[in-house]
């Protein structure tokens, strides 16, 4: 972003950023923490992303915190997966924060929270329905600031992902879960066509 603010050929207002996976979690954290993105595309983040830490479901806050991808982390979330320790034992009903909050830091500007289906790839245990909670938590506080989000009616708690490829993209809090498997490819030409009306353009 600092180089893109120097280069007279692109419009830093209106720069984005997009990630799959463990760089979709990378993306949402990317947007919450620096202002200067307008949009972002978060794709099949899972947990440490858009799904909830304290739901019971799915991949766990014990698998961030493990041998395999605690460097994805920082130092202080790994004690939320301790079993044993000088501070007793902590898991994610401990963490006094949840994703919801995370996808809020980045109102009101553009985000996309994407996902694909188990059947193509996309791991149940990535728990689509805990990031649409979520996402649907998260909407009050682009309403709050003169955004619009999804679900701004509904419980996060009852409520129910809409079926796959119907995309809830009038906000600019957006969702929509596709088809495909582990990629955002799928949602690639709903996004653009959503970016472009939601950044005044005209241009498919």
């Amino acid at each position: 972003m600092d180089y893109f603010e120097t280069d007279y050929a692109v419009d830093a207002k209106k720069v984005g950023i997009e990630g799959v996976s463990r760089y979709g979690k990378a993306a949402l954290v990317a947007m919450a923490f620096e202002p200067r993105f307008a949009v972002a595309l978060v794709g099949s983040s899972g947990e440490g992303g858009a799904k909830l830490h304290r739901r019971n479901f799915g991949e766990a806050v014990e698998s961030l915190t493990g041998s395999g991808e605690y460097h994805w982390m920082a130092g202080n979330f790994l004690k939320y997966g301790t079993a044993e320790s000088g501070f007793g034992s902590k898991n994610a009903g401990d963490i006094p924060v949840d994703a919801h909050e995370l996808i809020a830091l980045c109102a009101p500007r553009f985000t996309f929270i994407s996902y694909g289906v188990p059947e193509r790839g996309d791991a149940l245990w990535l728990d689509q329905q805990g990031s649409y909670m979520a996402t649907v938590a998260a909407s009050p506080v682009f309403l709050l600031l003169g955004a619009k989000g999804v679900g701004q009616n509904e419980d996060y708690h009852t409520s129910k992902m809409p079926p796959v490829n119907t995309g809830l993209l009038d906000g600019e809090l957006a969702w929509r879960q596709h088809d495909g498997g582990h990629e955002d490819r799928s949602n690639m030409k709903s996004f653009i066509k959503w970016a472009n009306k939601r950044m005044g353009r005209t241009s498919e």
